[in-house]
């Protein structure tokens, strides 16, 4: 059930503009290819959407799904992460009076709605509930089989959760077709499936399995394109982060981008584990890459700085700054382009 371009879109996302669980909406107004025609957050019902979020999208922004159904529009996206995985039960309602209404629903949820009996007896003729976090069939345990492949294949790893990881990488592929480059973006969470239309939802995937399914992705690509570019999850250094080794293993990767949100020196609600100096995060990353020796070697090839809490000036003295301590490329993709990282991984 991917998003084309004709597809008539509202996003579901009650707190989620200024709160910590927008992410997937947010990063579905940034990039999705959907005409997104109004954006349903109660705290912010009113407002203008891009002044709030520096996205050029004029969508409305209302205070409920029943407001949002002058709008016409067609499929639901689910754009929020509650803690716990389940939406509260007055947004619940909500998600009801659209599916009641004719919409069909992309849920990026841990909890399933498809299946939901509530929801079944709805829906009618041409209506559908895609739950994204289904682990995909047919897996098995990684073998390392993607360093057989021919194609450069970069992944993006981060200091914390939530630094930037997929939208340094949609900005990279975004450059890379814009240069000419076969290149294939794989997305391994809920937001960047819902965007690319394909992809696994890497933290559905039984752990033992988690590798192999990243290798069977990049293996199913990796003849038919030049680049292949994968969404980084989680993080070394984050105590509640599983994600990140299976996608070092599992892609094999022939190049890193650090993404690092510019100041950062704890991770987020997790005050007691500090964030070392990025050399130090560097050499974590590529030790672990390259296992001593069991796998080839693979550098950070450029830092992806977020930058986006900080003014141009701001921006600038602190790319500067990490570009100098890492002696790395480095730049904030949204900013001022890809270009940059495009270089650094090519070349590696």
């Amino acid at each position: 059930m991917g998003l084309t371009t004709d597809c008539r879109l509202a996003i579901l996302l009650h707190r989620g503009i200024f709160g910590p669980h927008g992410k997937t909406g947010l990063t579905l107004l940034r990039y999705s290819q959907a005409k997104v025609v109004v954006v349903i957050d109660q705290q912010c019902a009113g407002k203008s959407l891009s002044k709030l979020t520096g996205i050029p999208c004029k969508a409305p922004i209302v205070d409920s799904v029943h407001s949002a159904l002058a709008y016409q529009p067609e499929v639901l996206a689910i754009g929020i992460a509650p803690s716990g995985g389940a939406l509260p039960e007055a947004w619940w309602q909500e998600v009801k009076q659209g599916v009641a209404a004719g919409l069909s629903v992309i849920n990026g949820l841990h909890t399933p709605m498809a299946s939901d009996p509530q929801l079944q007896v709805l829906l009618k003729d041409g209506q559908r509930i895609w739950d994204i976090r289904q682990e995909p069939k047919n897996l098995s345990v990684g073998s390392a089989k993607a360093s057989l492949l021919p194609c450069h294949r970069v992944l993006t790893v981060g200091t914390d959760m939530a630094v930037g990881k997929m939208s340094a990488s949609l900005e990279l592929h975004r450059v890379a077709q814009q240069q000419g480059i076969r290149s294939k973006f794989l997305a391994t969470g809920q937001a960047g499936v819902m965007i690319a239309g394909d992809g696994i939802p890497l933290d559905a995937v039984r752990v033992d399995f988690a590798a192999g399914a990243v290798e069977q992705m990049i293996v199913r690509f990796g003849n038919d394109h030049d680049l292949l570019i994968v969404e980084g999850q989680g993080s070394l250094l984050h105590p509640g982060s599983t994600a990140t080794l299976p996608l070092l293993r599992g892609t094999q990767p022939t190049a890193l981008i650090l993404v690092h949100r510019a100041g950062q020196t704890h991770i987020r609600n997790h005050e007691q584990v500090p964030i070392p100096p990025l050399t130090e995060v560097i050499k974590l990353y590529e030790t672990i890459a390259r296992a001593g020796g069991a796998f080839a070697s693979t550098r950070v090839a450029a830092i992806a700085l977020n930058t986006g809490h900080l003014d141009e000036k701001e921006a600038m003295e602190m790319i500067e700054k990490t570009s100098a301590e890492t002696g790395l490329p480095c730049t904030d993709a949204i900013r001022f382009g890809a270009s940059l990282l495009l270089e650094a991984v090519i070349a590696e």
